[in-house]
């Protein structure tokens, strides 16, 4: 029965979502976002951070997936590397940035640099911040979200259509799917803000941590981009 499929549906959806959610690169994506926006690590901030990140995995995964599945037909592999290549750069990236902006750190916080003719110095500045309800607070995780998302469209397709018969299941099993995964990396990210919050009153200990997940997130990406890199090269 088509109503009884899509409640089924539904419902594993939103638990495989939140399972999802708790994958090793996203964990990372997510710790680094949160570890280099030290001085606003507030269990609401930083839900908000996860949740953010969640919706850009759900769009980018609904609105992909919905065309493959009216199409009937599944993602390329070769597309598919690519979105996951994706991802292992923007590992990197984002390790590359939480090591970097640890370097910049002082003992006092964030360094700001003023130039005035050829005099220049510095002194120390306000702890990096994130808006809540501001765009600022979107954009980052919200693009490393939609990212993810990007990557995992293929796989989720290939599922719903050797398991669903109709478009309207898997289209609301995807929906779900996503709705979970936000759920999931909100509720973690906030989980993660107390401990994140009292960590981040001690700057040795903050900028240590930023390091360390930087370099965690880079070892994850050259380890999940080496094997994508060699085999889209043979192709």
């Amino acid at each position: 029965m088509p109503v009884f499929e899509v409640l089924t549906g539904s419902a594993l959806g939103t638990l495989l979502g939140m399972r999802h959610a708790l994958e090793p690169d996203h964990l990372t994506a997510v710790s680094t976002l949160m570890t280099s926006s030290a001085g606003d690590r507030s269990r609401v901030r930083a839900a908000m951070l996860g949740a953010s990140w969640g919706i850009g995995h759900t769009l980018s995964l609904v609105a992909v997936g919905a065309v493959l599945v009216v199409l009937r037909t599944e993602m390329p592999a070769y597309v598919a590397d690519l979105f996951e290549l994706l991802v292992a750069v923007m590992l990197v990236t984002l390790g590359v940035r939480a090591i970097v902006l640890a370097a910049r750190q002082g003992p006092l916080g964030p360094a700001h640099i003023h130039h005035h003719g050829r005099v220049v110095h510095t002194h120390a500045g306000a702890a990096p911040h994130v808006h809540v309800g501001d765009w600022t607070l979107a954009r980052r995780p919200l693009i490393v979200g939609a990212i993810h998302g990007l990557a995992g469209s293929g796989a989720l397709t290939a599922l719903v259509l050797a398991t669903l018969t109709s478009t309207a299941a898997r289209v609301t099993y995807m929906t779900l799917f996503g709705f979970g995964s936000t759920l999931g990396m909100a509720v973690l990210s906030g989980v993660l803000g107390w401990p994140l919050a009292k960590i981040g009153a001690n700057r040795t200990m903050a900028r240590t941590l930023s390091a360390v997940v930087g370099c965690v997130s880079i070892g994850l990406g050259v380890f999940w981009g080496y094997p994508l890199t060699s085999r889209l090269l043979s192709n």
